[in-house]
């Protein structure tokens, strides 16, 4: 198991690029199970995560082949249903939270799909309820019983279209009805859809491979089924989450950067909320270029209560962004109240950031109320774990930021997000150490 020995203190400064969209790539990825020709993926991100996803693809059946570094082609002409139903390919889903969208397309196209329950990270309760009650309606049938491991869902007379209110906007479940209802029967519509950028995506992806898809952007979708689709070439999104990572890492470090092709018009509010915390910035072209700051103060509302960032469906603030927000408040001058409605106990990482005398009060699971310290007063370096993916580069930065040497443990958590984010911030002036923790224990 790997750790990183984290020397904090080093300011940034330079350019970077960020990678191809996590959540996207694995919504994309499973679509390519709706057609037996070849889809091509461009900029597909070298996270732990897709990289699974892939590989579980191949023992699936789909013909995968890496043209470069960040390009794949899918054919899923033929599935090994027999390995569908074995111990590896429950292992593997229950591994990877992405994999539930997997029933979507092997339903709309096969009639039937297993799926166990799938893994991720450990933030909460995350149902499932909004994939089952869509594809139900759909006409697919849900054979379950408690303390069973997988979920068989089939459709024996085929899916057809209807008119469905989803009980929450769920990106995932959105994502794997849509992908369901594009060879069903009919017209199906959807409302109170989720509309994120990524989900934009795979719409347009859809329509080119010849699905017939209305109200992209809207929370209110129409699909009319068609009979088959065909291959296509697709270019993901820059992820947002990453580049809001980097303008806090500058902003926390003191540093200056630039972080190349953003594709700011898809980035919504978040430029805005760290504008908030009093983060300077600037577009230049597609680029942002973030200036040394000594000090950001947060701002107050207008009759001088105190800011309250929250999380909330798109065109909301996106949930995970809200621990990179926290770490950053830190240091600022001010105090701001961070709201996490939308999962329950991630917010459980602020004890490693008070143990490095950050000011913080956790009210209660949700919400966390942070003052700064306007960097008179360094973060101290500490050992600590990484518990999701998020939280986990909160951590990385606030570590960077500290004043002498810190140790993080379970990084893996980390790569499953970020690619090479040692290395690649290594090129921009800090000093991070990845190194095997039994090698640290000799």
């Amino acid at each position: 198991m790997a750790i990183f020995k984290v020397e904090g203190g080093h300011r940034l400064h330079g350019e970077i690029t960020p990678q191809g969209a996590k959540n996207e790539a694995l919504q994309i990825i499973c679509a390519t199970l709706l057609t037996p020709e070849k889809v091509t993926v461009r900029n597909i991100p070298r996270i732990l995560d897709v990289l699974q996803l892939i590989e579980l693809l191949r023992k699936m059946g789909v013909e995968v082949e890496q043209l470069s570094d960040d390009t794949y082609t899918f054919a899923a002409r033929d599935i090994d249903f027999d390995y569908l139903r074995s111990d590896d390919y429950r292992k593997r889903c229950t591994r990877l939270r992405g994999s539930v969208m997997l029933i979507g397309p092997m339903l709309t196209r096969f009639g039937i799909g297993f799926i166990p329950k799938p893994g991720g990270d450990k933030i909460g309760r995350r149902r499932l309820d909004t994939h089952f009650i869509g594809l139900r309606k759909l006409g697919a049938e849900l054979d379950y019983e408690d303390g069973d491991t997988v979920f068989t869902i089939k459709a024996k007379n085929g899916l057809k279209g209807t008119y469905m209110l989803l009980d929450e906007a769920s990106v995932t479940g959105t994502a794997n009805i849509l992908m369901a209802a594009v060879l069903a029967k009919g017209t199906t519509t959807i409302y109170n859809a989720a509309c994120e950028p990524y989900l934009q995506q795979l719409c347009k992806m859809l329509n080119r491979m010849g699905a017939r898809i209305t109200g992209i952007a809207s929370n209110l979708l129409t699909i009319e089924g068609v009979d088959s689709l065909g291959g296509t070439t697709h270019t993901m999104l820059p992820d947002m989450i990453e580049i809001g990572s980097f303008i806090g890492m500058a902003a926390m470090n003191q540093s200056e950067l630039t972080i190349r092709n953003v594709s700011f018009e898809n980035l919504g509010i978040i430029p805005q909320q760290f504008a908030r915390m009093g983060i300077h910035f600037e577009q230049r072209g597609d680029d942002i270029y973030i200036p040394q700051q000594d000090h950001y103060s947060i701002e107050t509302f207008m009759d001088g209560s105190i800011m309250t960032i929250a999380d909330a469906p798109w065109p909301g603030l996106t949930p995970d962004l809200l621990s990179i927000l926290l770490v950053v408040a830190t240091q600022a001058e001010g105090a701001v109240l961070i709201h996490q409605k939308m999962f329950e106990s991630r917010l459980f990482f602020v004890d490693k950031l008070i143990d490095m005398g950050a000011q913080i009060i956790l009210c209660d699971p949700h919400r966390a109320t942070v003052i700064g310290h306007d960097h008179r007063i360094r973060l101290r370096a500490t050992k600590m774990t990484s518990p999701d993916i998020r939280a986990g580069v909160a951590l990385l930065i606030a570590a960077m930021s500290a004043e002498g040497t810190s140790i993080i443990q379970n990084i893996d958590q980390i790569d499953r997000g970020y690619n090479n984010i040692d290395g690649r911030l290594n090129a921009l002036g800090a000093h991070i150490e990845r190194i095997d923790e039994c090698a640290l224990k000799r």
